[in-house]
Parts: C-alpha cells; structure tokens; sequence
C-alpha cells in the first residue's frame, strides 16, 4: 500500500461521530464490561443472535460471556462501541479477535452489531480500531466464521478483501489479510469516520 504504514496501538478510546452524527466512543472492552455484554446479547433479535452465536437463546452460557468479558489485550483483543448520547451509554457493538499463542499471526475474529445501528457504518468502524490494535500485536491474518445465509456479514467481509477457505455444511470460513482490509476501510468514502479512527492510532 502507498499509505504511510506505521501505527502505534497505545490507544484506549476514540469518540467519533456516526455519518447520522450519533456520538460514539470506541473504546477496549474490560472484564468489568462483563453485564453490558450480557444485556447486549439480550437485546439483539433472534435472528441476529442465531447468525452471530449459531444459537437464538436470548441468553449465553456463562462461559460464553466470561469469554467474551476476559480480554487481556495479547491473546484476545476486543473493542465495543457505545452510544454517549443516550443515558448510561449503552453498548452498541463488539469486535473480538481470539488467538491461542501470542506468537501466532493468526487470530479468529468475531463481530456483532445491535440491530437499530445495522447499516450505520458501526461494523467499519469498530473493524478499522480492532484490526489496526491486532496489527500491532503481531497479528497479521483473521479467521472468521459465518452461516453460509448471512449475506450482510458476507457483503462485508468480502469488501474487505475476505476470501472464502473452508467450506463445509451451513458454515463458512473465510480469511481475511488484516493489512489488506485496513488498506481496504482505509480507501471507502463511508463512514467518514475511518479517517479519524486511523489517525488516532498513527505515530506521530
């Protein structure tokens, strides 16, 4: 890519504006995040919660939401997105990118969004904040796992460069180049807050 190519993930938190000018702050998700979590997979449909979980309960296993919760910045890193214009900041969205040894380049990556934000750019964001912190951990390849019925989540890994891999059954894999898919968020005219998102985290 022609783009200067340096970056620093020293970062906490960005506070950006959605295109329909909704205040939204990017920030790391800590286990202390662990309730708002819960109350986020509570609040997505059905149909969302059975693309992203493969499952429509309205509640988790606790050890899906302790899973979810322990970020520790090296083997799992994860960002959330909430909303600072409405009371208590709710949670909006969640980015995570899991990964078994902290030398490995490889992660697997995962993202959900509630369902009023779908369509307002809140995936773009919070993938261009988690992808350029995993890039500064070394990690330069993300796996992802999506029903083969998911067009919106297709749709959007594709325009970041996503390539399917495996195959099987109603599960897809695909695998995404993180530097591929920066460059990608990097060059779209929307949201036009990608360009804010990436400065915060470029070395001076």
């Amino acid at each position: 890519m022609t783009e200067p190519w340096s970056f620093q993930n020293q970062v906490q938190s960005v506070d950006v504006k959605l295109d329909n000018g909704t205040h939204i702050c990017l920030r790391r998700v800590r286990h202390s995040d662990r309730g708002r979590i819960e109350e986020g997979i509570s609040q997505m449909s059905d149909q969302s919660r059975y693309l992203r979980f493969f499952s429509g309960s309205k509640t988790m296993p606790p050890s899906v939401v302790e899973r979810l919760a322990n970020v520790d910045g090296t083997h799992h890193i994860a960002w959330g997105a909430v909303n600072m214009d409405e009371d208590g900041h709710p949670a909006i969205a969640a980015a995570h990118m899991f990964r078994e040894d902290e030398t490995s380049k490889e992660g697997e990556f995962a993202i959900a969004v509630l369902d009023q934000y779908h369509g307002q750019g809140v995936a773009r964001i919070l993938m261009t904040a988690l992808f350029l912190d995993c890039y500064c951990e070394g990690i330069r390849h993300l796996r992802i796992e999506m029903l083969r019925n998911n067009k919106k989540a297709y749709g959007l890994i594709r325009s970041i460069g996503g390539m399917p891999g495996v195959l099987e059954g109603p599960v897809a894999q695909y695998d995404v180049v993180i530097q591929d898919a920066i460059s990608a968020l990097r060059k779209m005219d929307n949201p036009t807050a990608i360009p804010d998102i990436i400065a915060a985290f470029a070395v001076d």
